[in-house]
C-alpha cells in the first residue's frame, strides 16, 4: 500500500469536504505521517475514516475530525496550547507544527511513553507530556494558555481549564447535553466574558478519568 498517498487521499477525500480549508492545517495534515502514530498493524488504516483503537480501551479520532478541531483553534506560531488528553500523539503533533509549544496531560502513563517516542522519532520536540488526571479537582497546572483544547467529550467545561485560558485565548471542547455533543469554541473576550460559538455536532466518547469512561484522540 502506498501510504503517501493514501495520506494525500485522506485529505482529499475526507478533510477537504468537511469543511477544512486553512492552507497551514492542510499542509500540516499532508507533512505529518499520520501512520506512524498507530501500531503497525493498524498502519494500513490509519488514513481511512476510522476511530482507530490505540490501546488502554481508547481509540483515535476519525482524521476528519482531527482536522476540523485544529482548524477551529486558528493556531497561531507564538501560541501555547494545553491538551487534555494526549491519546496518539498525533493531535499533539499538528498542534507542535502550528503553535509555539504544547504541554499535553494524558491518564493512562503507557499512552503517554508511546506518544513520546512516536513525536521524538518525528523530530518534534516542543511539547511537554504528563500522566495524570486532568479532570480531578487535585490536578492543577498553575499555569495559562493561549488555547485550551479538551480531545473527549465532557458534561460540561471544567471552570478550572477556563481559568488557564490567556484573554483573548480560546478553548475547544465537545459537550454533551440531552445525549447530543456539539463541539464549542469559546472565546475569553475578557476577563469574565466569554463568547461561545457552536460549531458542529459529531460522536466522540467521553474524557476518561480512572473511575469513568474512555477518550478519543
Amino acid at each position: 500500500m502506498n501510504l503517501k498517498q493514501a495520506r494525500l487521499n485522506m485529505v482529499e477525500q475526507q478533510i477537504r469536504p468537511w469543511d477544512v480549508m486553512n492552507s497551514r492545517v492542510l499542509n500540516t495534515v499532508e507533512d505529518i505521517p499520520r501512520h506512524r502514530f498507530v501500531a503497525e498493524s493498524q498502519q494500513t488504516l490509519a488514513y481511512m475514516d476510522l476511530a482507530l483503537p490505540i490501546g488502554e480501551e481508547q481509540k483515535m479520532m476519525e482524521p476528519r475530525l482531527e482536522a476540523r478541531m485544529v482548524q477551529t483553534l486558528d493556531l497561531q506560531k507564538n501560541e501555547t496550547v494545553l491538551e487534555i488528553g494526549t491519546g496518539s500523539g498525533y493531535v499533539t503533533a499538528l498542534l507542535c507544527r502550528l503553535g509555539a509549544s504544547v504541554r499535553s496531560i494524558e491518564l493512562h502513563e503507557s499512552l503517554m511513553e508511546q506518544a513520546k517516542d512516536r513525536l521524538t522519532a518525528e523530530g518534534i520536540g516542543n511539547f511537554i507530556l504528563e500522566s495524570g488526571d486532568a479532570l480531578s479537582e487535585s490536578w492543577s497546572p498553575n499555569s495559562q494558555y493561549d488555547v485550551v483544547v479538551l480531545t473527549g467529550a465532557v458534561q460540561e467545561v471544567p471552570e478550572k481549564l477556563k481559568s488557564m485560558v490567556n484573554q483573548g485565548g480560546r478553548l475547544f471542547a465537545i459537550v454533551e447535553n440531552g445525549g447530543v455533543k456539539t463541539a464549542l469554541l469559546m472565546t475569553l473576550s475578557d476577563e469574565e466574558s466569554w463568547v461561545t460559538e457552536q460549531l458542529f455536532e459529531t460522536e466522540v466518547e467521553n474524557l476518561a478519568t480512572p473511575e469513568r469512561g474512555s477518550f478519543t484522540f
